[in-house]
Order: C-alpha cells, then sequence, then structure tokens
C-alpha cells in the first residue's frame, strides 16, 4: 500500500500548469482539476499522503502522466549493497529495494525517492552527483500558486 506524497502531488500540479495553463484564470484542464480535488482533500483532512489505489482514475492518470517524466531510478552505477552494504552508497536504497524496484509501483518508488532525497546523504547528492544528472527530482518541490 504506497502512498503518493503531497509533494508528488504539487509537481504533478504545476506539470500540468505549464502544460494546460487557465485561458482565463478560472478555467482548468481536467488534469488540473482531477488533481486539484485530490489535493484539496489532502490539505482539508490534513494529510501529506495518499494511497494510490484509493486515487480516482483521473487524478491518477494525471499524476502517472508527470511521473513518467521522472527518472524511474536513482541508480548511478555504483552498488555497494552488492558488497554487503545495507544501503547504497552510491544511491541510498536499501537491498530489498534495489532488488525490487522493477516490480515497485509507481508510488512505492516515489516513496523511495523521497526519503532518500531527503537523506541526501548517497553519493548521487554529493560525491558523483554529475553521474545522477539533471534529471533527479527536487528535494522540495515548488507549492502551486
Amino acid at each position: 500500500m504506497a502512498g503518493i506524497h503531497i509533494t508528488d502531488l504539487e509537481a504533478a500540479i504545476n506539470y500540468w500548469r505549464e502544460r494546460k495553463p487557465s485561458p482565463d484564470g478560472v478555467t482548468l484542464a481536467p488534469e488540473l482539476r482531477a488533481l486539484a480535488e485530490v489535493y484539496a482533500l489532502m490539505v482539508f483532512h490534513h494529510e501529506d499522503g495518499a494511497d494510490e489505489r484509493g486515487f480516482p482514475a483521473k487524478a491518477y492518470a494525471a499524476w502517472k502522466a508527470w511521473y513518467d517524466t521522472q527518472p524511474d531510478t536513482p541508480c548511478i552505477a555504483i552498488c555497494s549493497t552488492s558488497q554487503g552494504d545495507t544501503l547504497c552508497k552510491g544511491c541510498g536504497r536499501s537491498f530489498d529495494e534495489v532488488q525490487h524496484w522493477p516490480a515497485m509501483t509507481p508510488a512505492a518508488k516515489r516513496q523511495v525517492w523521497r526519503r532518500i532525497t531527503l537523506q541526501a546523504s548517497a553519493w548521487r547528492f554529493n560525491r558523483y552527483a554529475e553521474r545522477a544528472g539533471a534529471g533527479a527530482p527536487p528535494a522540495t518541490p515548488a507549492a502551486p500558486s
């Protein structure tokens, strides 16, 4: 049961705001409306995450379209879990996360991305940041305005 964090929802909203801006400052594109409804409910209920299985289909599709623009894996091709480390020094994932990554849901992958980004201790964030490239997700996505 993986949850979609509110910061990912904000990033998806901003993604769609850039692609389908409001023509009159009031009207929202269908993708934005779907995401905004989920966002409003999360804010109202003081939740910072929502189970991906409970997402309305249109909101999930809009979120997934944003997700598909993000890098899939935090791997930088320096894997220390193969040498017995509990957490990979290169990407920050656990051995289980590295092994099960292909089978993880998009929301589960984003939870891992969020954790390793907030920790920022893996080499992808310092020693070998150039290997990570410009595609790494930001630590704190900008909130929608």
